[in-house]
């Protein structure tokens, strides 16, 4: 854990309900609402490019700390390090040391495993000990996903600061998540057919003030 005195500065774990949510996203727009910088522990599938390059283009002034991990193959993280014939080590993914406001991504949903071990992100969320901000899209089935990931983060006593819905307002499904878990809902972001700098930061002023 960083060494520094970081109490009046915020920083939060990004998870999704799952894979292509839209993570990346409302972590650039958290980042530059922030002004914080930005960690992408385990990095999978640099071939095609990394979260950290997607943030650097929409947030040009982010302070982004590089990856542990930087594995090849655009698969779960301990898939693609087996792979590589790399060993991830959940002590080498211990807090960097920043002095400001952090956001932290994480990779998939909460149960994908980052080491050859089977370790989650749940358990990696415990480790670090940060508030988490959950990202839910509608889909089929989105509501199961995201009552369960509420669910395993209060299993293990983690703080979850709010969620953040991606796409088109569906009241039905957001009615009952909020309902059910009494989590807050901290904005929503809209689908666009390009996402860019100006959209990051008009998103950015939005939800600053719930954070």
């Amino acid at each position: 854990m960083s060494n520094l005195d970081n109490s009046e500065y915020k920083q939060f774990f990004v998870t999704g309900i799952g894979t292509d949510v839209g993570k990346t996203v409302v972590s650039a727009i958290l980042t530059k609402a922030l002004n914080a910088g930005y960690w992408k522990p385990v990095q999978s599938g640099i071939i095609e490019g990394s979260d950290s390059d997607t943030i650097r283009s929409l947030v040009p002034d982010a302070n982004i700390i590089p990856e542990r991990y930087r594995l090849k193959e655009p698969m779960s993280p301990h898939a693609a390090a087996e792979i590589d014939g790399v060993q991830v080590e959940l002590n080498e993914l211990k807090l960097p040391e920043v002095f400001g406001h952090l956001i932290v991504e994480g990779a998939g949903g909460l149960m994908v495993p980052f080491d050859q071990e089977g370790t989650t992100y749940l358990e990696l969320a415990e480790f670090w000990n940060l508030p988490v901000v959950v990202v839910s899209r509608h889909y089929l089935g989105s509501i199961n996903h995201t009552l369960l990931t509420i669910e395993m983060l209060r299993s293990k006593n983690i703080e979850i600061k709010g969620l953040v819905f991606v796409g088109t307002e569906n009241r039905a499904s957001e009615s009952i998540i909020v309902k059910r878990t009494n989590v807050p809902v901290l904005g929503r972001v809209p689908e666009v057919e390009s996402v860019d700098e100006a959209f990051i930061a008009e998103q950015a002023l939005l939800i600053r003030e719930s954070l």
